[in-house]
């Protein structure tokens, strides 16, 4: 099931590229959602609801979980689930970069199966199913060999680097990067791009459900801000931040995050 499951996921991204590509960022119509929940765009509604329309018609007994779909209770009695955010980084396709992705996932009781991350102006289709590796564009792909966190490249927004999540207030002396896409940071690691990448604050389900099993068919470890794996399809679609790395990286990570840090933005 994992891996016809991923042809179709693997089809709708493609096709939600072809869909999100006729739009021009800066032109695209915007909003902003309530709440300071962060902008959308007439893409992003476009590319939702085309893959409501197809996933739901080829998999009419899962679930469905959308950044852009009203949430329903109904998903929580389904053995298995679509996790989507039809454009994951749409505040950067609304300026107009490239560093956007579609992220397609599909959990079964509660771990992901099934995913896809596609940027389409990059030409990058990230895949994996379960038990089967990790890939882009069809070349198989394995997280970085660094073994000393203090040598390693760590995608992370700035303020991951607030003393209040780190023990005895010090954050670890690694090099800091930064993507804009979540999606796109968990696949740069399952390459070997990166040698980690973390959020501390709490995160969506829908941004990180492709990364978590690309990452983990990479050889990558990927677990929340407390070093538990990663469940999906909850009741309230926000999980304790991410932290992801190869073993040696993760570890290391991991040995220096305050369990009782503060879960501020980051």
């Amino acid at each position: 099931m994992p891996a016809t499951d991923l042809s179709l996921l693997i089809d709708a991204a493609r096709e939600a590229g072809k869909i999100a590509t006729r739009y021009s960022g800066p032109q695209a119509q915007r909003w902003e959602k309530p709440e300071g929940a962060g902008p959308v765009t007439e893409a992003d509604l476009a590319v939702n609801a085309m893959l409501e329309r197809d996933l739901q018609a080829a998999r009419p007994n899962y679930g469905w979980l959308s950044e852009e779909t009203e949430d329903s209770p109904d998903r929580l009695s389904r053995e298995r689930v679509f996790v989507i955010d039809p454009i994951d980084g749409t505040r950067s396709f609304a300026e107009g970069s490239r560093t956007w992705a579609h992220s397609l996932a599909v959990a079964e009781h509660g771990e992901v199966t099934a995913a896809a991350i596609y940027l389409p102006q990059r030409d990058l289709l990230y895949a994996a199913a379960k038990g089967h590796g990790a890939t882009l564009n069809g070349a198989d792909i394995h997280v970085s060999g660094q073994v000393h966190l203090s040598e390693a490249e760590i995608l992370a927004a700035k303020p991951n680097l607030d003393p209040r999540h780190w023990l005895s207030g010090v954050a670890p002396d690694f090099r800091r990067v930064y993507r804009p896409s979540l999606a796109y940071r968990m696949a740069l690691v399952a390459q070997g791009r990166f040698d980690g990448m973390l959020t501390l604050r709490p995160s969506w389900e829908w941004d990180i459900a492709a990364g978590d099993l690309i990452l983990r068919e990479a050889g990558g470890i990927c677990t929340d801000r407390l070093g538990q794996p990663l469940r999906f399809n909850n009741p309230h679609p926000r999980l304790n931040g991410v932290v992801a790395a190869g073993v040696e990286v993760h570890a290391g990570l991991h040995a220096r995050l305050d369990p009782n840090g503060a879960g501020i933005l980051a």
